[in-house]
């Protein structure tokens, strides 16, 4: 029997629980769906907004990003945590569509809040598995660029498998990335980080912005969050990786 996440809808009109079930497939996933409290705020903006700046990641058709955004360049955000930092960075750039994709149902509703509070007519909220979402259901160039700020590092060695900054992953992203368009990835744990710079830098569709081939200087554009400011307290180091698709 499924897990309960998977079958029990908490928001009839909102996010599915498992919107790509249908399609399961037996691979190793970067994530694990988290189980937390949604606030009477957010599950408000779940229920209010979800109609119509959110979508279902269920692999059953192409997404239309130029009508979806009006024809702004789309940039996709995988895994925003709770959005305050996509929020910021959308108000920041209102000439950009922000597609965020992340399966945690509490910062879904809190960035469907901060977006409306925000005026930020420029974010779109996607629910589900961000590699179904790039493989099935993004044409090819169609991104301006991709973010992956703190994603889950699963520390344990036996664990890496499941990291999302891998070969197979590039190889993907390549394909939707227009030529030019820049993966900016962050990351306070220091093994992850030498891992993502090492398989960026051997990906032959991509190559380092910086010229010493090493680590970027955080850019204004990405706000400190409030979890990087802890993970900072504590005496982590983050690392931002800027690397640029190849015009090949």
């Amino acid at each position: 029997m499924p897990p309960k996440w998977r079958t029990e809808p908490r928001f009839p009109d909102g996010p599915a629980p498992d919107p790509a079930g249908s399609h399961h497939e037996r691979r190793i996933r970067s994530f694990q769906p988290r189980r937390s409290r949604v606030t009477t705020g957010q599950g408000e903006a779940l229920k209010r907004l979800w109609g119509t700046w959110g979508l279902d990641i269920d692999g059953h058709s192409v997404i239309d990003l130029e009508a979806l955004f009006g024809g702004l360049p789309v940039v996709l955000e995988i895994g925003f945590g709770m959005g305050e930092a996509t929020a910021q960075m959308a108000a920041a750039d209102p000439a950009t569509g922000v597609l965020a994709a992340d399966v945690h149902t509490p910062g879904q509703g809190n960035l469907l809040a901060l977006a409306e509070r925000g005026g930020l007519s420029n974010v779109r909220v996607a629910n589900g598995d961000a590699i179904i979402l790039l493989r099935e259901m993004l044409a090819p160039g169609s991104l301006a660029g991709i973010r992956v700020y703190f994603p889950d590092p699963w520390p344990k060695a036996r664990h890496h498998k499941r990291r999302l900054i891998q070969p197979e992953f590039l190889t993907l992203a390549a394909t939707r990335l227009a030529p030019g368009a820049v993966l900016h990835c962050a990351t306070d744990w220091e093994p992850y980080a030498e891992q993502m710079l090492e398989v960026l830098t051997a990906h032959p569709d991509f190559e380092n912005t910086q010229a010493d081939g090493g680590y970027a200087p955080r850019p204004d554009f990405r706000p400190l969050t409030r979890f990087e400011g802890q993970g900072l307290d504590k005496g982590h180091v983050v690392h931002d990786l800027l690397f640029r698709r190849t015009e090949n």
